[in-house]
């Protein structure tokens, strides 16, 4: 859903420059609910986009790694691609792929539809996926079995072999083939699209731009940076009822909440939400809580992943007397929340987040510090880079046990973490920080801004096509 909605924001923008846009949509070989009525209410909303699916196929994969198997179903439904794009009148100018979608650039080569990339997450993971290749011919290693060593990567910070994205772990697994092939794909490109703007991360991106992240002899495409792109309005298929958490935080004072969200799939165990409920208590700290059921016990069932969760049992899953005991000062609610919208409230003054880069991005825009938690895809990169190169969060320690399996975080380490970030010093020259990062988000954004200038030109190349 995180890539779709970016995407879709993407297709708001060129429709507001007056171009048309129809967005691909290839179903996921797992159930992820029902994006029927979301994708009819974006249509409704914004004549100039519209949503065209296509047959699903579903080939074997041998992977536990369901991003493998995404890689796969890409590439089977290339033939309807190919029908898609011949039919199309006037041809398209243009076409966008997603990370996921990198095989399509062979349909396009092969109809001389120009083909761009448009990477979702940050500068910093688009300089570490262009160098796989080059730290893949370095070693005969696996990233699981590096240990503690740091990987080098020109205009980003060192990170932890463990922080890399889990199915890189094992370099026979084909989703590690499968992400090794994208770097390649995306030097194939006429220019890769960024959501991010250069001068949250000018390091990396001006890496990037002067080819010292591709592989020697590989030619490094045109970098767009045209973020921050984040949902203009907050509506989830099948989602309501944001009013009750942004009544509650209208009688809260000014910076004095604590959010807890972790993004569409995060969910943790029973014994790690009881820690998280105990150091909320012990923080003393106000807070808006968003609690997910536990992961059920197949959750490495690949098929089961994205099944939609059950409503979470509170009184079962939460110490007894929690709700009781801190009424007033906190509000948990149950697995959803406006996350944007209570972002930008007045009332909130530190997000305790996953490290999506959706919601980053939502962090910057609003202004609001970050303390780290970082659960599953790039977000343990995304971690390092918030914390050592952005200086835009404090981490939680606790969450990395090595491995493939979440970490336990500790009731003292919430409740540290967390008061840290509302009263301390530190905690303040972070705030600084942040809203630093938002005024230049909102300059690169207005007319004539790094951002909204790039765009226009990129849009600018396709009229003159």
């Amino acid at each position: 859903m995180g890539h779709l909605v970016s995407m879709i924001e993407l297709g708001k923008i060129l429709g507001a420059r007056g171009l048309a846009v129809t967005i691909v949509v290839v179903d996921p070989p797992y159930n992820t609910g029902a994006t029927g009525p979301f994708l009819a209410g974006v249509s409704a909303a914004n004549p100039s986009i519209s949503f065209h699916r296509l047959p699903k196929d579903l080939p074997p994969v041998k992977s536990k790694h369901h991003e493998a198997l995404t890689f796969e179903v890409m590439r089977v439904s290339n033939p309807y691609l190919r029908e898609l794009l011949l039919a199309a009148a006037p041809p398209p100018v243009a076409l966008i792929a997603d990370f996921f979608c990198s095989v399509a650039l062979d349909v396009a080569e092969e109809l001389g539809v120009p083909a761009y990339f448009f990477f979702t997450s940050g500068a910093q993971n688009l300089a570490f996926f262009l160098h796989l290749p080059v730290l893949h011919e370095r070693t005969t290693a696996s990233f699981k079995d590096m240990g503690s060593d740091l990987i080098h990567v020109p205009g980003i910070p060192p990170v932890p072999a463990t922080h890399a994205v889990l199915p890189l772990m094992d370099r026979d697994d084909p989703a590690y083939d499968a992400f090794l092939k994208v770097a390649a794909d995306m030097c194939r490109s006429r220019g890769i699209i960024v959501n991010t703007f250069r001068s949250l991360e000018p390091r990396a991106v001006e890496n990037v731009a002067a080819g010292l992240c591709t592989p020697p002899g590989l030619p490094t495409p045109p970098v767009y940076c045209i973020g921050p792109l984040i949902k203009s309005e907050e509506v989830v298929a099948g989602k309501g009822g944001g009013e009750e958490c942004l009544a509650w935080l209208d009688a809260q004072p000014k910076d004095s909440v604590v959010f807890l969200c972790f993004g569409s799939i995060g969910r943790f165990s029973a014994e790690q939400l009881r820690e998280v409920a105990v150091g909320l208590e012990a923080s003393g700290q106000r807070f808006l809580w968003v609690v997910r059921a536990p992961p059920p016990s197949d959750a490495d069932d690949v098929s089961k992943k994205f099944e939609k969760p059950p409503e979470p049992d509170l009184d079962a899953l939460l110490p007894a007397g929690f709700l009781d005991r801190t009424k007033g000062r906190g509000l948990v609610v149950k697995s959803w929340a406006p996350q944007r919208d209570v972002l930008a409230h007045e009332s909130v003054g530190g997000f305790v987040t996953h490290c999506g880069w959706n919601s980053v991005l939502e962090a910057v825009v609003a202004g609001v510090p970050m303390v780290a938690w970082p659960l599953y895809a790039e977000q343990r990169m995304n971690r390092v880079f918030l914390e050592k190169e952005l200086r835009l969060a404090v981490a939680v320690e606790g969450y990395d046990d090595g491995g493939d399996k979440q970490g336990l975080v500790a009731a003292e380490e919430v409740a540290a973490k967390v008061r840290w970030l509302m009263e301390s010093d530190g905690g303040r020259v972070l705030r600084e920080r942040t809203l630093a990062a938002m005024r230049q988000a909102k300059d690169a954004l207005r007319d004539g801004g790094e951002s909204e200038a790039t765009l226009a030109g990129l849009v600018d190349q396709w009229r003159r096509a």
